[in-house]
């Protein structure tokens, strides 16, 4: 059985705590491998070790802290398959889809390499009577960002790469359930010619993550995971004086137009809804065709797609559509939830409880399940399954449908399909939501945009990745300067001017 270990001070280093996890591989349901849980110890130990290394690394000039980034994006490549063998076999997501986990956080690491340009701060000649003002962004010193299971490698980049290339050291706690990449990416750091100290990697649980949220050395913490632990998160860190950014749950409608192209609206859903068996915070969980006639449309096209959907372990490679869900825990909290469905009058049109995968029969599967003629009421629409569950919502009207979307408590992302552009400019107008997709189901920004949801699906006022990553990750200092020729002898009691 395989040791996980932390990785800190550019090298892995043994637990010494005695607490350790379980990692599962999620198709057969055996435990491949024991992650370290972290003491308090060695959390500060580390700190301790990023503090030290940061002020020679931050005193890089931009264009050198580029380079590594730059060499970073080369290593991904090249470690590719490696990377997505091993994300596979702990999270049970098929390999295309752990490849695409990879290339959106390696997109990041390009935008990064932009540092140079997106560090510059801002200056004014003449700005007063021989006075010039000038801007400059520095970096806040140690930083850490804790991790989800659904993203091991996508999201850990999207923390420190905009991080690190800002001159910060950066403390990554990464999900105990699938430990491996993120050791592997700091690794790829290192070798990138990232300095000993300006990464580390963390493992560990409650314990680890209060600790990273109360150490006065740590001087901002990223957060992506359920709602209700990050405003936890959020809440303690600012608490501490920490600037905090926090993403939480989601439940994303998708509305459907009767002048929609239906194949492709259901194209759309099923690899939005059922893509990484649904453990994804921009998912489609919510399909709202407007009228009745578009609803007995879709649903007569949906329901043999999600019934001829293909599930089967990672090593099946393109073969399957989905493979399994990432522990038992999360298995039986989804099949707790459509049992509730069923129990409070939803249709379930497709069941894919009964679902066995011959010869992984302790594997954590289930097959995809598609409700129709769900209720505002029900738990299933108003809670965050994470798992291959779709829940159709017939409005009546597209002011219906638009209320949906924008009276849930949640505000991630949103989708319309429609040929009309009306409707279209109308709904990104109007949608109280962080992210938009016209005819996209998955509207994920690309890197050099930002990232973030609104309600409470956000806690913050940065977003992640694009510009306001760097915002998130410096501080602006103002310089006003000002030279003896020229000023007038005396003292000056009244405010000063630039007059």
């Amino acid at each position: 059985m395989d040791e996980i270990k932390h990785y800190i001070g550019g090298k892995y280093v043994s637990g010494t705590s005695g607490r350790t996890a379980d990692v599962y591989n999620p198709a057969t349901g055996e435990v491949q491998a024991k992650v370290p849980l972290a003491s308090a110890d060695e959390l500060n130990a580390a700190i301790a070790n990023a503090k030290a290394a940061q002020p020679l690394w931050a005193a890089q000039n931009p264009q050198k802290r580029a380079r590594v980034m730059m060499e970073f994006v080369r290593l991904l490549h090249r470690d590719m398959d490696k990377l997505a063998e091993a994300l596979s076999r702990e999270h049970g997501k098929t390999i295309p889809d752990a490849k695409g986990d990879i290339i959106r956080g390696l997109e990041v690491a390009e935008f990064c390499i932009g540092a140079p340009h997106l560090l510059k701060g801002e200056f004014s000649e003449g700005a007063g009577p021989g006075i010039d003002m000038h801007s400059v962004k520095q970096p806040l010193g140690v930083v850490a960002g804790i991790t989800p299971f659904n993203f091991p490698a996508m999201i850990p980049m999207w923390k420190f790469c905009p991080a690190i290339v800002c001159g910060n050291a950066f403390i990554l706690k990464p999900s105990e359930r699938d430990p491996s990449v993120p050791n592997m990416l700091a690794e790829l750091m290192s070798e990138a010619g990232l300095p000993d100290g300006i990464l580390n990697v963390v493992h560990g649980d409650k314990e680890a993550v209060d600790g990273i949220l109360d150490h006065e050395d740590i001087m901002a913490v990223g957060f992506v995971g359920s709602t209700p632990i990050a405003e936890y998160v959020y809440t303690r860190g600012c608490a501490n004086g920490k600037r905090v950014q926090c993403f939480g749950g989601a439940k994303n409608h998708m509305l459907i137009m009767p002048d929609a192209d239906m194949d492709q609206a259901v194209d759309a859903l099923i690899g939005a809804g059922y893509g990484a068996a649904g453990e994804r915070c921009m998912a489609v969980s919510v399909a709202v065709p407007v009228g009745e006639d578009t609803a007995n449309r879709l649903m007569e096209k949906l329901t043999p797609r999600v019934e001829a959907l293909k599930i089967a372990p990672y090593t099946a490679g393109d073969d399957a559509d989905f493979g399994p869900l990432v522990t038992k825990e999360a298995e039986t909290r989804v099949r707790g939830y459509i049992d509730a469905g069923v129990k409070e009058g939803a249709d379930l049109v497709v069941d894919g409880r009964d679902f066995k995968m011959q010869g992984y029969e302790n594997g954590y599967f289930l097959g995809g399940c598609l409700f129709d003629n769900v209720t505002k009421d029900m738990s299933i629409y108003k809670e965050e399954i994470f798992g291959p569950v779709l829940s159709v919502v017939r409005a009546q009207t597209y002011e219906e449908g638009l209320d949906l979307a924008m009276s849930h408590e949640y505000g991630n992302g949103v989708a319309i399909f429609t040929r009309d552009g009306d409707a279209a400019r109308d709904f990104a107008s109007r949608i109280n939501i962080g992210m938009v997709g016209i005819n996209v189901p998955i509207p994920v920004p690309l890197a050099y945009y930002t990232f973030g949801g609104w309600k409470r699906s956000g806690f913050g006022d940065l977003n992640q990745h694009g510009p306001d990553a760097f915002k998130f990750y410096t501080r602006t200092k103002t310089i006003t300067s000002r030279w003896p020729s020229g000023i007038k002898d005396g003292a000056e009691f009244s405010i000063p001017t630039m007059g």
